[in-house]
């Protein structure tokens, strides 16, 4: 994988930059032997781990190095938030590799973790949920000072879960393909592609997805299954809330393939 734009660094000690530094955008020139891209998982730990252990099960027929893409919205409206980012950074099979980009609840986060303002709109879009996760709670920070308030959110969330959202790329391009959070904008070169619009941009993109010139996948805009046209696939079964989180596989000589993980199929 090559880095098509690089990612500031993030010095110890010094105070946060107003404007974050811009994300990777990755790009490969080849596909691996299988591509797992895997939808929005809003702190459904339960139901990632399980789908892993379907990639991992699906993969065994399939000689050569396979790749995991996760497609952003690890954190907010689901229980484990906390959970999830611990289990992304954990190793895979020897055959596999992960590639996470960054969703839009990760940016949000980050923006209220450099800035804790009660009147942050991530603590009505699921952030109440991520900081239960971590064992904060809710009133208890709406009762604390500033200063009080962010001493609480350092002592509760590890760095490590903070340095890894601040590096996830924005993007991951193969030939023929875009994965990206949210979509591309039509009419522009994934170069050229403003930020916000790889974490965000919904209606744009679909009404005139003809204009994209690669076939996309993404997550972001939920429904209960997922979405296939000429143009893209969208994998966001809104976990959280159906309690199914899906990875679509993709092969450049195959039909894409769904696989599902839902709370139905777990023992607890």
């Amino acid at each position: 994988m090559t880095v098509i734009s690089g990612l500031g660094r993030f010095f110890g000690g010094e105070p946060p930059s107003p404007v974050p530094p811009p994300r990777p955008r990755l790009g490969g020139a080849s596909w691996p032997a299988a591509v797992y891209a895997i939808g929005d998982v809003h702190g459904c730990l339960a139901q990632l781990r399980l789908l892993h252990e379907k990639i991992f099960a699906d993969a065994r027929g399939i000689d050569g190095n396979k790749l995991i893409v996760c497609l952003g919205d690890y954190v907010d409206r689901g229980p484990d938030a906390s959970g999830v980012l611990d289990y992304l950074g954990k190793d895979l099979p020897q055959d596999f590799r992960r590639i996470c980009l960054a969703g839009n609840h990760e940016v949000m986060m980050l923006d209220f973790l450099e800035n804790p303002v009660l009147e942050s709109s991530w603590l009505q879009f699921g952030g109440l949920e991520t900081l239960a996760s971590y064992g904060i709670d809710g009133d208890q920070l709406a009762g604390t000072f500033p200063r009080e308030r962010l001493a609480l959110l350092n002592s509760h969330i590890p760095r490590e879960h903070v340095a890894w959202m601040r590096a996830l790329p924005a993007a991951l391009t193969l030939p023929g393909v875009c994965f990206v959070h949210a979509g591309l904008r039509p009419g522009i070169a994934l170069t050229e592609q403003h930020e916000d619009d790889l974490l965000w941009i919904r209606h744009e993109f679909f009404d005139a997805e003809d204009d994209v010139d690669t076939f996309v996948v993404h997550g972001h805009t939920p429904a209960a299954r997922p979405v296939v046209t000429h143009k893209r696939i969208c994998v966001d079964t809104a976990a959280f809330a159906t309690g199914t989180l899906t990875a679509v596989r993709l092969r450049p000589d195959a039909e894409p393939e769904f696989i599902e993980a839902t709370a139905g199929e777990i023992v607890t």
